[in-house]
C-alpha cells in the first residue's frame, strides 16, 4: 500500500503555456513535479471547455515517462473512458455528481490497468462518495468550484471532508490517496496537508511562479 504521508505535487497544465507544451511539461518535471495534472472540461458539467484525449496524446509524447493524472469534469466519463485510456493517462478521476454508472466506470478504469479516482465538488457531501471508497485509488476533494483556475481555496467547506476521508480510510483499512485541487499555494498547502491531503494540485501557483522549482519544493514541504 502506498505511503499516504508522502507528499505528491501535481502541477496542472491548465495554467501552462500551451504554445510551448513540451517545454512546459519538461519545466514542471525538472522543477520536481511528481505528476502532471490534466483538467478535462466539457462545457456541460462545468462552464468551461479545455481539452480532450487528442491533447493528452501530445502531452504523453512530450512527457513519455510522466505520471499523467486526468481529472474528467465531464457529464459522461463512462462514454469517453476508453479514449482517455488510449491517450496514455495513468489515473482517471471521475465525478460522483453526474447521472451515470459510477461503480461500473471505476471498475472499467481499473480493468484497463489505470488507477481510478473519484472527485467531489465543494457542495457535495462526502457521504455521496462513501459507497465507492473501497473501489478507488484516489479521492479528489475539490477546493474550488470546478471550471476555472485562479480561484480562492474554500477551506471551511472542504477541509472537514478531507479530515473525515482520512479517518474513514484508516477505520476501514482502505487504500486511496487524498487529493486537493483549487487555490493550492504555499499558504493553503499546509492547511490541506494537516487535514490529510497528500496529493496537491497546483496550477497558477506552480506555472506562474517566478521560480517553479522553489514553488514545488514549498508545496512538498508544506
Amino acid at each position: 500500500m502506498p505511503d499516504y504521508n508522502q507528499r505528491i505535487v501535481a502541477p496542472s497544465l491548465l495554467a501552462a503555456d500551451w504554445t510551448q507544451l513540451g517545454a512546459e511539461c519538461a519545466r514542471a518535471l525538472d522543477a520536481g513535479a511528481d505528476w502532471l495534472h490534466l483538467d478535462v472540461m466539457d462545457g456541460h458539467f462545468v462552464d468551461n471547455i479545455s481539452y480532450g484525449p487528442s491533447f493528452i496524446k501530445h502531452v504523453r509524447r512530450a512527457a513519455p515517462n510522466a505520471f499523467l493524472d486526468a481529472h474528467l469534469m465531464i457529464e459522461r466519463p463512462d462514454h469517453y473512458l476508453e479514449r482517455f485510456v488510449d491517450a496514455g493517462v495513468d489515473n482517471i478521476t471521475v465525478h460522483v455528481e453526474p447521472d451515470y454508472d459510477v461503480a461500473g466506470t471505476l471498475a472499467r478504469t481499473r480493468e484497463a490497468g489505470v488507477s481510478a479516482g473519484l472527485a467531489i465538488n465543494p457542495a457535495t457531501p462526502l457521504d455521496d462518495a462513501g459507497p465507492y471508497l473501497g473501489d478507488i485509488d484516489l479521492l479528489l476533494v475539490m477546493t474550488v468550484v470546478p471550471g476555472f483556475g485562479g480561484q480562492s481555496f474554500m477551506e471551511e467547506e472542504t477541509m472537514p471532508k478531507v479530515t473525515a476521508a482520512r479517518a474513514l480510510r484508516e477505520e476501514r483499512g482502505l487504500g486511496f490517496h487524498i487529493e486537493v485541487d483549487g487555490g493550492v499555494d504555499p499558504e493553503t498547502a499546509p492547511v490541506a496537508a494537516a487535514a490529510g491531503a497528500n496529493v496537491l494540485v497546483a496550477g497558477t501557483s506552480a506555472f506562474k511562479a517566478p521560480d517553479m522549482a522553489a514553488a514545488v519544493a514549498q508545496l512538498r514541504d508544506a
